[in-house]
């Protein structure tokens, strides 16, 4: 019976790249391409060589010019040919060069033994069983089309899990039509105001934008990059100050808001205030740009609402999974007014602004099968165990440092005697722990004082370097005032 077409293409071979160049034979050619490639790492040790005819074909010459070259770098020893385990790079071949690992620099920050810088989950409680299991599931039911080029506002599949799974969470109203997914947040700023990595396209929104007074440095170095102003809001105990937008200078096209739970000195927007930056955003035909990076994670309260449920056509609602299952699965999703759809679409562009299918099908796999909701549950208890532990030792050690932010997200915030934080940060970095100040999060232009503090990420340690890292916290706090 004739040869099958698959085990046909099995006995072919690898493909080689390789350079014929130089002068002489092109025997001679395809042997030093070989040897170099050997002597430069490019053919580990082990690796099995193309056949005859399948390198023949590659390069244009004569099968018996390879068989000959195998033949001659075989006797010299780089190598090795037997029956049924076709040639290969000899084991004993020259070692490649070693790469120079550059030093680190004078004065640079070690690694530090103690990690508590906020943002990131526990690395290792991802739940890979449940990822793996639902991979299998999505694969096996994926049609064809799943594995051809892809629709850049995200795969059916994970759109309707997204829609039905935000509105029993999150209470947002929607259909999969109205949501875009994205790489995560970063990569939805980029698309709505431009700047690079936004797409094939320019930016959706123009103008002003109105933003905490605190939050993350590294979404407004992406604003900056796009060329966008950001006006900042003051904070108090119920959020950000919203009446603030009517006297705002200049035309305010949206506001970034974290109002269920203000990032990174904690506390949800008050619900006045929800109404009001509603209304503000229906007078002056504004959006709100609602950032949910941890809504799935509450412990002393119930869980707050997405303010997009209060207007959908006036809130752009963005999610991902970052803080749920990792920074490395990048998933995000916006939530789009019906007339941003298209202009999202149109910015996201290019197929390289695109999130992995595969990737979108296993989430949508784990949102439906009821995993995800299982490891939320599993994460939520893991994370308030460890805030406790947290708040407890403090009180115990330092009862002089008031703890906020602590009733839903992975983070707290350590109030600090003022004047202190410099030197809490720099003692932390003595000693080897992993942290960050304050300061550091709030808007330069900003009206307020400067509060000192700390902000800690109880969720990043190991589980088993959990308390050790909490032990270690307690070395680098300033003493008490009547302390000195």
């Amino acid at each position: 019976m004739a040869e099958s077409w698959v085990n046909s293409a099995e006995r072919i071979g690898s493909d080689l790249h390789l350079e014929l160049s130089g002068g002489g034979s092109r025997r001679a050619a395809l042997i030093r391409a070989l040897r170099a490639a050997v002597q430069d790492g490019r053919l580990a040790p082990g690796t099995r060589l193309p056949p005859y005819r399948s390198l023949a074909a590659d390069l244009g010459v004569a099968r018996n010019t390879v068989a000959d070259a195998y033949a001659e770098l075989v006797a010299e020893g780089w190598l090795t040919a037997r029956q049924g385990s076709g040639t290969r790079v000899a084991e004993l071949a020259a070692p490649p060069p070693r790469v120079r690992v550059p030093k680190r620099a004078p004065g640079a920050p070690a690694k530090p033994a103690h990690n508590l810088v906020q943002g990131q989950p526990d690395a290792g409680s991802f739940p890979r069983a449940a990822w793996l299991a639902a991979a299998r599931r999505a694969f096996a039911a994926a049609p064809n089309e799943a594995f051809g080029p892809g629709d850049p506002q995200g795969r059916i599949e994970l759109r309707r899990a997204l829609a039905s799974y935000l509105a029993r969470v999150r209470g947002t109203r929607t259909d999969p039509d109205r949501i875009v997914v994205c790489s995560g947040f970063a990569h939805a700023l980029r698309l709505l105001f431009g700047g690079p990595g936004g797409g094939s396209g320019g930016g959706v929104l123009r103008g002003r934008l109105a933003v905490e007074a605190y939050g993350l440095g590294f979404h407004r170095s992406i604003l900056d990059a796009a060329r966008v102003r950001t006006l900042p809001l003051s904070l108090d105990e119920h959020g950000a100050r919203v009446e603030e937008l009517a006297d705002v200078p200049g035309r305010v096209r949206a506001v970034l808001l974290t109002p269920a739970h203000q990032f990174p000195t904690g506390g949800p927007l008050h619900p006045a205030r929800r109404s009001a930056v509603v209304d503000w955003a229906r007078t002056h035909d504004g959006l709100i740009l609602e950032d949910d990076y941890d809504g799935e994670f509450r412990y002393d309260r119930e869980p707050v609402g997405a303010v997009q449920g209060l207007d959908p056509e006036r809130v752009v609602y963005i999610g991902s999974v970052s803080k749920s299952l990792s920074p490395a699965v990048r998933i995000g999703w916006m939530v789009l007014p019906e007339h941003l759809v298209g202009a999202v679409l149109d910015a996201k562009g290019e197929r390289e602004a695109w999130v992995s299918v595969p990737d979108q099908l296993t989430l949508a796999d784990l949102v439906d099968s009821g995993h995800y909701d299982r490891h939320i549950r599993r994460m939520r208890q893991r994370y308030r165990r460890r805030r406790d532990h947290l708040v407890t030792t403090l009180a115990e050690r330092a009862p002089h440092i008031t703890v906020t932010g602590i009733a839903a997200g992975l983070h707290a915030v350590l109030r600090l005697p003022p004047g202190t934080e410099a030197t809490a940060v720099k003692a932390a970095a003595w000693q080897g722990v992993g942290l960050e100040g304050l300061s550091g999060y709030r808007h330069p232009a900003a009206a307020a004082h400067a509060q000192d503090g700390l902000v800690v990420g109880y969720a990043t340690p190991p589980e088993h370097g959990y308390a050790a890292a909490v032990e270690a916290l307690c070395g680098v706090l300033p003493p008490a005032p009547d302390e000195g």
